[in-house]
């Protein structure tokens, strides 16, 4: 929240998730008072407004000694490493019950157990724990379920008598007895730490807990800092509570300052006791809470639950796009909110036309194509080659060499070539050594994920250093293109953007959206999981979807007519360009068939673009002109709805593969996935050039 402050150098926040939620608020949740988007924390935003790179990763192992372990990625190396990483429910001896840690899991399991407990016959559900958590929980619980019968499983004498009271007003059974090892089970039953940090080597309890000293540097290793429920004091322990949680929050970020800056720090004793603040939200009843501190309760009562509310949302507050921490940003962040980047960070089409012409380039009077043929193969295939790279679109190299592999082979997928090798020209942010070879190696190794599995190879390149000064290092100051190669099979003949024949059935491999969500992504205005569910498929590579194609193609000889990918300038801009290669052709464009990504139509009807979608509206002269747009069969070409307009422009990355054949041919590439999407036509009209986009492959 205070920029200012940041230590020099990367920072990497990692994390699996791309949100984090708050404990304090997940009770409310599960009662049905608060949605999902209230209780979570868009982490993609806070390490943006913090100027730190997030890294959403598994992390599997870590060696105390600079390397953190990643599922199915390389190992991210460190100078300091600060571990919050929360902790786990302690399953006891219970191998089917459902825990309620991690978060994501256990609201998971309530919710499939929804319609479950809409069933009067049902067996109850019960709640295993005699602490905070499982109280609080079978409260929520009474309030989601109103009419479902509930066992909470406790200790005897553990619970007061006003809880107790309360409890059986709200119909929840009270239980000594075991409970039963079940899906119908909830374990409230304690915490400990994930197993890999116990397995790592640090110093842990008997809970799986890091040990720290009173300046959270873990004991024997005072380059890593440990705090939350993952980790303990050894000499001044405290139970995990978010509040001791929290409270660590100021000492750690002083003493992580002082160790950078080679001060010394400042020990911290966390206060003997915590208020807290239990609410118990009962249908037919004012929800109320109880104030705690220590043995002594309060309550229940309304306006404590009010005062619980009002705490819990001011401290939400803080984390929103329009709270405090977007006060921080600074006034060079947001005069570059909306710089986009990916593949919408290319030069828009008019200048690149004039450009092109200017240098004789645009004279050479060949129809622009995905890839140009350099060669021939012995076997009597073409050897194609394209060009491709832009600025980096997200802060992880790894996964952003990977997306820009994927993104710059499509290319050759849409000329119908396998890709075979590929060279790469690195820009790197002018930052110490050290830096340099982590974000080199993990871009690299981004770019080899992409090329292995479809059997390419990285066979050279080239590095530069950035001679722009950079004031934050970041993953986003690198810059990569990629020389890609490939051949198609043997004897066949590229595949081009046109002609596209009349009766051919348009086809899209997956959805649009990218373009919009990333730009929302920048504002803190874009659904963690949307983006989540983006990026998952955009890092998925189209390289089956060419072999769907050439094993169709081999059915059918000849029944590819035309294929393009979908990048930079949006659908109906490479729509566009097939239909200059096919004079005799125009379209109808299914509008309401048109796959996208989930809330990315919202996005855009709420007014968001990206950057490039302005300039790529001039793409939408050709509609009522060769493409006829058609939304439940009528022609709505003069009156499209402005979400979908502005869909058909948005400029994607790792986009689509588009392409044209028969009706039979269309009929087994649905089967397989694709979408369909319009249908070509003979034109007879007099043909209006459609040059408003003209590739930016040269």
């Amino acid at each position: 929240m205070q920029p200012h402050k940041r230590p020099k150098g990367m920072i990497s926040l990692v994390s699996e998730s791309s949100s984090a939620m708050y404990s304090g608020i997940i009770p409310a949740h599960i009662a049905g008072i608060d949605q999902c988007d209230q209780i979570t924390i868009n982490l993609h935003w806070l390490a943006k407004q913090a100027q730190v790179d997030f890294i959403q990763a598994e992390i599997c192992s870590l060696n105390p000694h600079r390397e953190l372990i990643l599922s199915n990625r390389p190992s991210l190396h460190f100078d300091r490493l600060s571990l919050n990483v929360g902790a786990i429910t302690d399953r006891q001896d219970f191998k089917q019950a459902i825990s309620i840690k991690p978060l994501k899991v256990g609201l998971d399991a309530i919710t499939e157990h929804d319609t479950i407990a809409q069933k009067p016959s049902t067996a109850p559900f019960h709640i295993v724990g005699s602490g905070l958590a499982g109280i609080e929980l079978a409260f929520a619980l009474r309030n989601r379920w109103p009419s479902h019968k509930l066992i909470l499983h406790t200790k005897p004498h553990k619970l007061k008598k006003s809880v107790i009271k309360r409890l059986h007003q709200a119909a929840i059974a009270l239980s000594y007895e075991p409970a039963p090892d079940t899906a119908n089970t909830l374990l409230c039953t304690g915490i400990r730490a994930p197993s890999w940090l116990e397995v790592s080597g640090l110093p842990c309890d008997g809970k799986g807990r890091i040990k720290t000293d009173k300046n959270l540097q873990v004991i024997g290793y005072p380059k890593i800092f440990a705090a939350g429920d993952c980790a303990v004091i050894e000499n001044d322990q405290r139970p995990p509570s978010g509040v001791w949680a929290v409270r660590a929050a100021n000492p750690l970020a002083h003493n992580l300052e002082q160790l950078n800056q080679q001060q010394p720090m400042r020990p911290w004793r966390p206060q003997q006791r915590a208020l807290q603040l239990l609410g118990c939200p009962t249908p037919g009843q004012p929800p109320s809470a109880w104030l705690i501190w220590g043995p002594f309760w309060i309550g229940p009562h309304p306006w404590l639950w009010r005062w619980k509310r009002h705490l819990d949302q001011r401290f939400m507050g803080m984390f929103q796009p329009n709270g405090s921490m977007a006060s921080t940003v600074s006034s060079h962040a947001e005069a570059n909110a909306m710089a986009c980047r990916g593949c919408a960070a290319k030069l828009p089409a008019a200048p690149l036309e004039q450009a092109l012409q200017r240098s004789g380039v645009g004279k050479l009077g060949h129809q622009p194509e995905d890839a140009q043929a350099i060669g021939s193969t012995r076997e009597g295939g073409t050897l194609l080659n394209s060009v491709d790279g832009f600025p980096a679109l997200i802060s992880d190299p790894w996964l952003n060499g990977r997306l820009t592999a994927l993104h710059a082979c499509s290319d050759l997928w849409a000329s119908g070539a396998h890709v075979t090798t590929v060279q790469a020209i690195v820009t790197l942010p002018a930052i110490d050594d050290n830096h340099q070879v982590e974000l080199l190696s993990q871009t690299l190794s981004g770019v080899r994920s992409a090329l292995g599995e479809q059997g390419a190879q990285l066979i050279g390149g080239h590095t530069m250093e950035s001679r722009q000064p950079t004031a934050v290092p970041s993953a986003l100051d690198l810059q990569l293109s990629l020389s890609v190669t490939g051949q198609t099979p043997a004897g066949a003949k590229p595949w081009s953007k046109g002609p596209i024949q009349p009766g051919d059935v348009l086809l899209l491999s997956r959805g649009l959206g990218s373009g919009v969500i990333f730009a929302a992504a920048m504002q803190g205005r874009c659904d963690p999981w949307h983006l989540d569910t983006c990026l998952k498929q955009l890092s998925t590579s189209q390289h089956p979807r060419l072999q769907e194609l050439f094993q169709l193609q081999e059915m059918e000889p000849g029944s590819i007519h035309a294929c393009t990918d979908v990048t930079g300038f949006g659908l109906l801009g490479h729509l566009n360009e097939m239909l200059d290669a096919s004079p005799s052709t125009c379209v109808d464009l299914w509008i309401d068939h048109i796959p996208s990504f989930e809330g990315a139509l919202d996005l855009l009807k709420s007014g968001l673009a990206s950057t490039l979608a302005p300039s790529n509206r001039r793409a939408l002269a050709s509609l009522g002109n060769r493409v006829r747009a058609l939304q439940h069969s009528e022609d709505v070409s003069n009156s499209l709805d402005p979400g979908l307009e502005a869909l058909l422009v948005d400029p994607q990355t790792c986009g689509p593969l588009l392409t044209a054949c028969p009706e039979t041919t269309a009929q087994l590439l649905k089967e397989k996935g694709w979408t369909s999407i319009g249908r070509a036509k003979t034109n007879s009209t007099k043909n209006e050039p459609l040059g408003d986009i003209r590739s930016n492959h040269l």
